[in-house]
């Protein structure tokens, strides 16, 4: 396949990982440091607190959104709040454009959680 074929979209299409070690994360949620939902109704405010606990946990194994090489984004609601949290997902990776899935779906796990990010990282190698 020709990447240079395909259509101009605001993420990358795939990314190599470095030998080494690779780092699974369980989906971030938009949890505050006691476990709850936090954002309420508001897709944006979710997605803000999700990427954030996402970079926590790759800020603890050294890593941050540069060694991302995939993120599947889960949203509940219409194609509007999908775009929303995108928006909000790719300007807190920026300038990272690791390939991502953006998906809708009809519940999370949480009572009153909209979205949910997972990833997968490249570790960097520690000196």
């Amino acid at each position: 396949m020709q990447y240079d074929s395909l259509a101009e979209v605001p993420y990358d299409y795939a990314a190599v990982a470095p030998a080494g070690a690779t780092l699974f994360t369980a989906g971030a949620c938009p949890l505050d440091d006691e476990g709850r939902v936090v954002g309420g109704a508001d897709h944006r405010a979710q997605a803000e607190r999700a990427v954030e606990n996402l970079l926590t946990v790759l800020h603890v194994h050294h890593a941050g959104p540069e060694h991302l090489v995939k993120t599947t984004v889960y949203v509940v609601g219409d194609r509007q709040d999908l775009v929303a949290v995108w928006d909000v997902v790719a300007a807190r990776l920026a300038p990272c454009r690791p390939p991502s899935t953006l998906l809708g779906v009809a519940m999370l796990g949480y009572q009153g959680q909209l979205v949910e990010i997972d990833g997968i990282a490249a570790l960097p190698e520690l000196r």
